[in-house]
């Protein structure tokens, strides 16, 4: 009877749930924990230890318990064998994959430092690692497509890997990728700094786990002290977003604007100082909101005027800040800073007043043009880069012609162009007027071969002079890269031992966007 059973549980488990000859031999000579790891879930029956998180049942069990499982008898008291239950297996080798914005580089680093401490071995994403975590972007449909193509992607390089997805996709549509094959467990933002909890759980109550990030109220700094082997690190001082664009999804998917305290950026910036990081980026989704929500209310010029006087980091870059919030002390604050990066990313969005209008911008052209000018004075060598969104609903021939116009007149050095991607859940999706998707491309090509120009006389500008660079990576034909503190990429033949120090570097010539050099 029992070999009769053996051999059943071998052919079902192998036919249709992939359990390995393993745990089909542990089952057979002792006891074994039931939980979803080893594809046979749990279920509420019998007397079995219930989880004191996820309120799950797990149960120690004889060969005959795990057939019961497999041909939808019922478990009995009787079948319980009492009996230490076996740790749960922790796999040895994890990879990240991180779509999206600063801030979810960000939390990857801060997971992938939780995982290193907890004995795992960070790994390339096609070495085959045991666990996988993909940290998805949701701002267009294209990176909807290329997370779930990255999900298929770990599955190829480790059949038997386990995937766990999060970030803002997981967080809008959790269904969606958990109904994916090969995905094990969808968490969402906030969930990311427990990652570690539920990898250590012997149990789960759920698929999904992502709680309603609109309740969240506060920002939770992990103790990160490295970054995944860059050069420059990022600093998450805010998190969330009010402003509600009308094509937007961000404020869904990372709730209300809530700010870091200051005493815990300061904490994180001179851990990293002290860990050899020569430059820091201030990240977030709004960061020019920065402490309205505090008590006492604090802003983004305190937070930097602080830093530089308490902190030993050398240089500080900004992340993106809208335009209504670059205000003349900021500028007087970045001008005059020995550390803040002249450096600068402001969303346009759109050069035309009737589409700021439907994007539900809070300013019209002419006031960012004012900014974009005043800035430029104050700060003559800086990197001023815009984003832009081509094809919004109703944009016609003329208001985008019009917009190339006003954007080509502006003194800025690069662009970031966005095709628009109908969302979902946002006020644009159900606008009349849905552009085309081969014009909005053609749109958009117009735009980046504007800001490949704009890019290349701004860069020619800094021939024969001498940049402070922090020598980043090595490249091709055997040259280091250097980042210089208005962003300008530099080329350079250098040692590895380097990578990460600050150097002088004399610019020689531009060759398509990089600038090749020599130290001095």
């Amino acid at each position: 009877m029992v070999i009769g059973l053996w051999l059943y549980a071998k052919q079902y488990f192998f036919n249709n749930t992939g359990v390995n000859q393993k745990i089909l031999t542990e089952a057979f000579s002792g006891t074994m924990g039931v939980h979803r790891d080893v594809g046979l879930g749990t279920r509420d029956a019998g007397r079995g230890t219930r989880c004191a998180e996820c309120g799950t049942l797990s149960f120690s069990v004889t060969l005959e318990s795990v057939v019961s499982v497999g041909i939808n008898m019922n478990f009995t008291d009787e079948q319980n064998i009492p009996g230490p239950r076996p740790a749960a297996r922790v796999p040895q080798t994890v990879s990240f994959a991180t779509l999206g914005c600063k801030t979810n580089q960000f939390e990857s680093a801060a997971m992938q430092e939780a995982l290193k401490s907890a004995g795992y071995q960070v790994v390339g994403f096609a070495d085959g690692a045991d666990l996988v975590i993909v940290n998805t972007c949701t701002v267009t449909g294209a990176t909807d497509a290329q997370s779930r193509n990255l999900i298929r992607r770990a599955r190829r390089h480790n059949a038997e890997c386990r995937v766990i997805v999060t970030g803002c996709y997981a967080q809008i549509n959790p269904d969606a990728l958990r109904d994916l094959p090969g995905v094990n467990l969808v968490i969402g933002n906030e969930e990311k700094r427990h990652l570690l909890d539920f990898l250590q759980r012997d149990c789960q109550s759920s698929l999904i786990e992502v709680s309603d990030i609109r309740q969240t109220e506060s920002v939770c700094l992990p103790p990160l002290t490295s970054f995944a082997g860059r050069s420059r690190a990022f600093v998450q001082i805010q998190n969330g977003c009010d402003a509600f664009c009308s094509y937007c999804i961000i404020p869904y998917a990372r709730g209300t604007s809530r700010s870091a305290q200051e005493h815990e950026i300061l904490e994180q910036i001179n851990g990293l100082a002290a860990a050899g990081f020569r430059e820091v980026v201030l990240t977030g989704i709004h960061i020019g909101g920065y402490g309205s929500d505090l008590s006492p209310a604090s802003t983004l010029n305190d937070l930097i005027r602080r830093i530089e006087a308490e902190s030993a980091i050398q240089r500080l870059r900004l992340g993106s800040i809208e335009p209504t919030e670059l205000t003349d002390d900021l500028l007087e604050t970045i001008s005059t800073s020995r550390i803040v990066c002249p450096h600068l990313h402001v969303p346009l969005q759109a050069g035309s007043d009737a589409v700021l209008q439907r994007m539900a911008r809070k300013y019209n052209r002419d006031f960012f043009s004012r900014v974009i000018e005043k800035t430029r004075a104050s700060l003559p060598d800086a990197a001023i880069c815009l984003d832009v969104i081509t094809g919004f609903p109703g944009e016609t021939d003329w208001e985008f012609n019009d917009a190339y116009d006003f954007i080509a007149g502006l003194p800025v050095t690069d662009l970031h162009i966005f095709p628009y991607s109908r969302r979902p859940g946002t006020a644009a999706a159900t606008m009349p007027g849905q552009v085309p998707g081969d014009v909005s491309k053609a749109r958009a090509e117009q735009l980046r071969a504007l800001a490949e120009h704009k890019h290349q006389r701004f860069a020619e500008g800094f021939v024969n002079q001498v940049l402070e660079v922090i020598v980043e990576t090595g490249t091709r034909q055997g040259l280091m890269k250097g980042i210089s503190r208005n962003y300008l990429d530099l080329r350079f033949a250098a040692d590895q031992s380097l990578t990460g120090q600050c150097v002088m570097a004399r610019a020689v010539c531009r060759e398509d966007r990089t600038l090749l050099a020599e130290l001095v």
